[in-house]
């Protein structure tokens, strides 16, 4: 008898490991858990991060697949309310059990209780908050340049830059020290470099979240250079006999990502694509 993943409505990922993880995923979905990056993944990128919201079919993808499956969580760098809220995730029947993990993993919103849960922040942020616009202007940086505020983190975005990537380049190694003086570190991204505190990623986060879920196999999906961690958790739950799937959320962007992905589907439509066919699979 023919597998559910020989349906032509779902992608057939080119790897074995990535056809064994979506197999266990449709053989056994209520002890799967799928998680998903936000900006990129669920949500198209846009020149302005506090314009961003899901794309008009991930919502209703998700609400239709939660249900059939042991677990969905977006972790996202983003804050964890402000990926809420950029998402429209509160209050839709069927994400009545969604988890967000905002800022790597740093904090936790759930929708049963519609709290977030988070430490206190780190000093580091406020000085790096307070030095950066004078430092970006020390570099001659400062016109095409932009900060985002992000709470517990502060961006430097590049992307209205005139030459975006060279800009991108210019700032990496300079932010890095400014981030390194006060106890922070750089994540870079699409065209956003981050200025944050270590300890946490997204591969910890999501590796924590799926022992705490006692999870059988696991779906990730990204899109940029932050998610290169919650694919080695992947990797590494494999090893340890957990099936996984890799999915990237393609673009001209990232290329390392889609070269680790078992799956490469086109942006955030593309993953809306994945989740309705995963949702009628699973009936």
């Amino acid at each position: 008898m023919a597998s559910h993943s020989d349906s032509p409505s779902m992608p057939r990922p080119v790897t074995q490991a990535g056809r064994d993880g979506l197999d266990a995923i449709l053989a056994r979905p209520g002890r799967a858990v799928l998680a998903f990056d936000f900006d990129g993944t669920l949500a198209p990128i846009v020149p302005d991060p506090e314009q961003a919201c899901a794309h008009p079919g991930a919502v209703p993808a998700l609400a239709a697949l939660a249900p059939k499956v042991a677990s969905v969580a977006v972790v996202t760098g983003r804050p964890a309310g402000v990926a809420v809220r950029h998402g429209g995730f509160a209050g839709v029947p069927g994400l009545e059990h969604l988890v967000v993990l905002g800022h790597y993993g740093a904090e936790r919103w759930d929708a049963v209780t519609g709290t977030v849960q988070a430490p206190a922040p780190h000093p580091g942020v406020a000085a790096v908050r307070a030095e950066l616009p004078g430092f970006l202007d020390d570099l001659g940086a400062w016109r095409g340049a932009w900060i985002e505020e992000k709470g517990r983190a502060v961006a430097v975005h590049t992307r209205r830059a005139q030459d975006p990537q060279a800009a991108f380049e210019a700032l990496r190694a300079p932010l890095a020290e400014l981030a390194s003086r006060h106890g922070l570190i750089v994540e870079p991204g699409r065209m956003v470099l981050e200025l944050r505190p270590s300890g946490m990623d997204k591969g910890v986060a999501l590796g924590e979240y799926v022992r705490e879920a006692a999870a059988g196999s696991v779906l990730y999906c990204g899109d940029d250079l932050g998610d290169l961690p919650a694919f080695a958790a992947v990797d590494k739950l494999r090893s340890d006999g957990v099936p996984g799937l890799l999915v990237c959320s393609g673009s001209s962007e990232v290329a390392e990502l889609a070269d680790r992905a078992d799956l490469v589907v086109d942006g955030p439509a593309g993953v809306v694509r994945v989740l309705e066919a995963l949702a009628a699979q699973l009936g």
